[in-house]
């Protein structure tokens, strides 16, 4: 008896059908307007306090930095620990984020900031970013996406979610295979990858919850094995 094909294995199996979920969720949801920040710094800033904690919180504390006129790199790099605990204070774990976000500034700072940060081919910059202590992989993609303009895939729990209600992963693929999974089965355009990303996360929030689906309402439930109860 032959082995099943891991849902993985062939990406472009689903590019039509990832293509009419991203379609069936902006008309449902519109344009997300992602990332909220007013430069790409910020980007990273927020990118780097969103490790486990709800952007309302993110949202907090970044403008406790812009009141206490630290939201720039060299600020950040040399503020007082305990003063820059204090204000990020609302992300939790806020002394270990303190600490990551300044060896976070003090790399950025080391590397010129984002102009020569920016002239890094994608691959080069990725690794870059993932040699920072604390930035992982979801982190260092949010960075290239949202801050540097990258056509580079965020897997999140959310993602991993969709994926498997639509039997296209099992859920305990490596975020590796899932990031090549969506980027060898979606044209390399980072204006779709910002987009599809923000509402994978809208929808999630919004229908496609962990308990409690709300398939009734779902806009892709005619292709979703859930909804249809396979």
């Amino acid at each position: 008896m032959s082995t099943p094909q891991h849902p993985c294995a062939d990406p472009t199996r689903y590019r039509d059908d990832l293509y009419w979920i991203y379609n069936a969720l902006l008309s449902r949801y519109g344009p997300q307007h992602w990332w909220p920040a007013d430069t790409p710094f910020e980007v990273m800033v927020g990118a780097v306090l969103t490790q486990n904690t709800s952007w309302i919180n993110v949202e907090r504390s970044i403008q406790a930095l812009r009141d206490a006129d630290h939201l720039h790199p060299t600020a950040i790099a040399t503020a007082d620990h305990v003063a820059l605990a204090a204000w990020l204070r609302p992300v939790g774990y806020f002394n270990v984020k303190a600490r990551r976000l300044q060896d976070f500034c003090r790399w950025y700072l080391t590397q010129g900031e984002e102009s020569r940060l920016a002239a890094l081919p994608t691959a080069s910059l990725r690794a870059a970013l993932l040699s920072v202590k604390g930035v992982g992989p979801e982190t260092a993609d949010d960075m290239l996406l949202y801050a540097f303009g990258r056509p580079v895939f965020v897997i999140d729990a959310y993602t991993r979610r969709l994926l498997v209600r639509f039997g296209m992963a099992q859920g305990d693929e490596p975020y590796e295979v899932l990031r090549t999974f969506f980027e060898e089965a979606l044209d390399a355009d980072a204006t779709i990858y910002n987009e599809y990303h923000a509402l994978i996360v809208q929808h999630a929030k919004d229908t496609c919850r962990k308990r409690q689906a709300r398939c009734s309402i779902c806009p892709v439930s005619l292709r979703c094995p859930l909804s249809m109860g396979a």
